[in-house]
């Protein structure tokens, strides 16, 4: 699906995501090509592998990131809201975007895309410090493998979502993303706690600093809405 570009909104300063998703992404991009031509200063890393972290993480948050570009594309169907359509269209972009780079990663290091096993099992292993029960984020809860990713939205709240309209579209929308958000900045988090592969933690930092300055923007657009 190509999705049109809307304008700005300039009565309120925002985020650009775009941006800063496409200085993360190209820096990524050059130094994965630094490596290929042996031009790097550093040792090359060694290739994931299939059960590690950086290989869950990598097909785990493929499976959030489309979740919410999904909630995106639905809610820029329900409303006419130009900083609601606009917020939606980053998120799509710049969480597709970083879908792809994950997908790239498991095909450059020769792994499956599908999990040979329960997700979230990355979360449960042991940090790079050793510690086995570690986790991010203020949930206070330690994953197993199995257990649902945090911020997903079950199937019952996406079809909620779709049975919306106007402001109670925006509403719902908003609360979903926030805790989505809040959920992908964890397993960001996590994944800087169990990995040095610079590609995998340049591009987490990335996603931390991108959706925590969303999650306070669209509060405050929330508290518009109450």
């Amino acid at each position: 699906m190509v999705l049109e570009k809307l304008p700005e909104v300039s009565d309120k300063p925002r985020l650009s995501t775009r941006l800063i998703v496409a200085i993360i992404l190209g820096a990524t991009v050059l130094v994965a090509a630094a490596f290929a031509v042996g031009r790097a200063s550093v040792p090359i890393e060694p290739t994931p592998a299939s059960n590690s972290a950086e290989a869950g993480f990598s097909r785990d948050m493929q499976t959030h990131h489309l979740q919410a570009v999904e909630m995106s594309l639905i809610v820029r169907d329900l409303t006419d809201d130009p900083e609601i359509r606009l917020l939606a269209y980053d998120i799509a972009t710049a969480q597709a975007q970083q879908a792809g780079q994950m997908h790239a990663w498991l095909s450059l290091w020769g792994l499956p895309q599908a999990s040979p096993e329960p997700v979230m099992t990355w979360m449960s292993r042991p940090t790079l410090e050793g510690k086995l029960h570690d986790h991010s984020g203020d949930t206070g809860k330690d994953y197993v493998p199995g257990d649902p990713m945090p911020g997903l939205a079950t199937n019952e709240q996406m079809e909620t979502l779709k049975s919306l309209t106007g402001v109670e579209a925006e509403k719902y929308f908003l609360e979903l993303m926030i805790a989505h958000h809040i959920g992908g900045v964890e397993m960001a988090e996590a994944i800087l706690e169990r990995s040095s592969n610079r590609a995998v933690t340049n591009l987490s930092r990335g996603m931390v600093v991108v959706q925590e300055g969303e999650i306070n923007y669209m509060r405050d657009l929330l508290a518009e809405r109450q």
